[in-house]
């Protein structure tokens, strides 16, 4: 079997979809109406530039906005109708598996999109590395089932042997020196391009090389939870929700980066932060721009656990945590690898037992950018607490293990952009 590791049954199935995709005569550009993944996005500053970047924005049906939960779904649904009627949105003419490709300066990524055949975590197929939130879970299942749409795809990785001239990443390769579909270039500078494969030969060479194969969640944790629980609404598996849209990337010819995901803590005050701290830490304040604290933070983080605190106008170097207290907080459950995560020192002993700050949207905020998390505590009087990434080969033998890391551990990337193809459930 050509996978990392057993799995259940026949490895993963990529089917494909009549993509839903932007009209470009509609739109002001493609790029003016693209978005980063919908858990990217920085709110409120984040939200608004896209909102006004073009009327047509894909952050209207990722991100509804309106006075409560109900009230959103449904306006992203009717808002979905409305450009469909209109012609904005247009689904192509036949089913097709997409490649997709993103470039900035020397890095490039390359992968196919596709509807994937949904499986549970005990079957090995797909692997989650990270716990989810029900409540996000919960508010995803309910945007999916009004709008019946995939808005954007989670982003899987898996591992081909590297020098293989057939199979998934042979075809993505030939087909990345054809004519896209699309092309475009975003404000952050990546370039993105789209191509269909339709030919049956080339969809079948897809298929047959996927079936032997297993896959890391590297970003839509999330995502993939409320799939699984939109399946187990409708039980024919073989129908349109029993499928997920998925961005794969083969990571032996395009590795991923892993970045780290930050924490705002709304109401700490950093002074607060660090007097709750008594001896548990070794604190130092950094008088040093932005770029160099994280520097000393990687520095660091090779000896141990370690955090920056940010949001008083300086930076406060958090590291050697007390022996005896990791002890007492940290579960002992789990394997050396998870006990001594700078995920699980965080939420274990400082966030529940020294700042005994509750896991929830008005306390805690995740934030992917690191500049921006420490302006939003500077802004609002918090604490942004500033992480070093995680290993990916530490998150693969964990995810391999079964056993899942602290939610928001990790951030994989580049992520896709969201926008640029669309799967309705009402088209299959």
């Amino acid at each position: 079997m050509n996978c990392e590791g057993p799995a259940a049954n026949d490895g993963l199935r990529l089917i494909p979809f009549r993509g839903l995709r932007y009209v470009p005569e509609r739109v002001g550009s493609l790029a003016a109406v693209t978005s980063p993944p919908y858990d990217v996005v920085v709110r409120p500053d984040g939200l608004h530039h896209l909102e006004s970047a073009d009327p047509h924005n894909i952050v209207r049906l990722i991100l509804p906005q309106a006075p409560t939960p109900g009230a959103r779904h449904r306006r992203a649904a009717d808002t979905l109708t409305r450009w469909l009627d209109e012609g904005v949105l247009a689904p192509d003419p036949r089913p097709a598996l997409y490649v997709y490709e993103q470039r900035h300066g020397d890095l490039l990524q390359r992968g196919v999109i596709g509807a994937l055949a949904l499986t549970e975590p005990s079957e090995g197929i797909v692997l989650p590395h990270e716990d989810v939130m029900p409540d996000i879970v919960a508010d995803r299942a309910e945007l999916m089932r009004t709008t019946g749409a995939n808005l954007e795809p989670l982003l899987l990785t898996y591992r081909s042997t590297g020098g293989s001239t057939t199979g998934t990443t042979a075809v993505v390769e030939r087909t990345a020196l054809r004519t896209p579909l699309l092309a475009t270039t975003t404000e952050d500078g990546f370039s993105h391009r789209l191509w269909a494969v339709t030919d049956p030969g080339e969809l079948a060479e897809i298929q047959n090389d996927l079936a032997g194969r297993q896959a890391l969640i590297a970003d839509g944790h999330h995502r993939w939870a409320t799939y699984l629980r939109l399946r187990a609404e409708h039980p024919d598996a073989t129908g349109p929700w029993g499928y997920g849209l998925v961005l794969l990337i083969d990571s032996a010819h395009h590795p991923l980066r892993v970045r780290a995901i930050h924490r705002l803590l709304h109401r700490l005050p950093v002074a607060d932060a660090l007097a709750a701290l008594g001896d548990s830490f070794r604190v130092r304040r950094l008088g040093v721009p932005l770029d160099r604290a994280m520097e000393t933070l990687a520095e660091t983080s090779t000896g141990g656990n370690a955090f920056l605190l940010a949001g008083d106008g300086a930076f406060h170097l958090l590291d050697r945590p007390d022996p005896a207290l990791l002890s007492r907080t940290v579960r002992t459950d789990r394997p050396e690898a998870w006990r001594t995560l700078d995920a699980t020192v965080l939420h274990a002993t400082l966030l529940d037992h020294l700042w005994r700050i509750p896991d929830a949207p008005e306390h805690i905020a995740y934030i992917h950018d690191t500049e921006a998390a420490v302006t939003q505590a500077e802004r609002h009087g918090g604490t942004a607490v500033l992480m070093h990434p995680v290993r990916e080969e530490v998150v693969r033998e964990l995810a391999r293990e079964g056993v899942t890391m602290p939610r928001k551990s990790t951030s994989f990337g580049p992520k896709p952009a969201t926008g640029l193809v669309l799967r309705s459930l009402t088209l299959e």
